[in-house]
């Protein structure tokens, strides 16, 4: 397959980093104009990586799996959500908050996991998908570990409300 990737048999456990087609999606459509309209759910079925740590699920710890949406990244392109020269010069280095480029492999093109797109499953509902032939791979060690660490980034960093106030330095005057 490549480097990044591997396959994933439909009998072999679900772990972090598999990566499922056609999995169900739930939420609250808010479209409408009107702030006091009823909002909607909506059900949509996505590509999606799977984030909850592999331990978790080895050991049957998790019943519920945190799951990213995974997007083409000529989709997103095509629908100007980002730019290629974003994607090619950012994305592809990983230095760009709150998103995390795939490489293209054999099952999937280039790819980009948005890491502020997070649902809950149950974990039944992605062992069924994977026994229908809906896991297209697992993200190999230690690239898996990397887009661990890089979800792990994007939620436990500290933002400050403005920019420090800096004296100017003598050599500025």
């Amino acid at each position: 397959m490549s480097l990044i990737y591997r396959p994933a048999p439909p009998d072999e456990a679900v772990s972090q980093g598999d990566i499922f087609d056609e999995c169900p999606i739930l939420f609250w459509d808010d479209a409408g104009p009107d702030v006091g309209a009823r909002m909607a759910s909506v059900t949509v079925r996505v590509r999606a990586v799977v984030l909850t740590q592999a331990c978790d699920l080895a050991q049957q710890k998790a019943t519920r799996v945190l799951v990213a949406v995974v997007h083409g990244a000529q989709s997103l392109i095509d629908r100007g959500v980002l730019k290629s020269n974003l994607i090619r010069d950012q994305l592809r280095s990983h230095r760009v908050y709150g998103w995390y480029f795939l490489p293209a492999g054999p099952a999937l093109p280039e790819s980009v996991v948005d890491l502020r797109d997070l649902h809950t499953l149950p974990r039944r509902l992605l062992e069924r998908l994977a026994t229908e032939g809906k896991r297209v791979c697992r993200v190999a060690t230690p690239y898996r570990e990397h887009l661990a660490q890089h979800f792990a980034t994007t939620y436990s960093r500290i933002g400050l409300p403005t920019p420090y106030e800096t004296q100017p330095d003598s050599a500025d005057s």
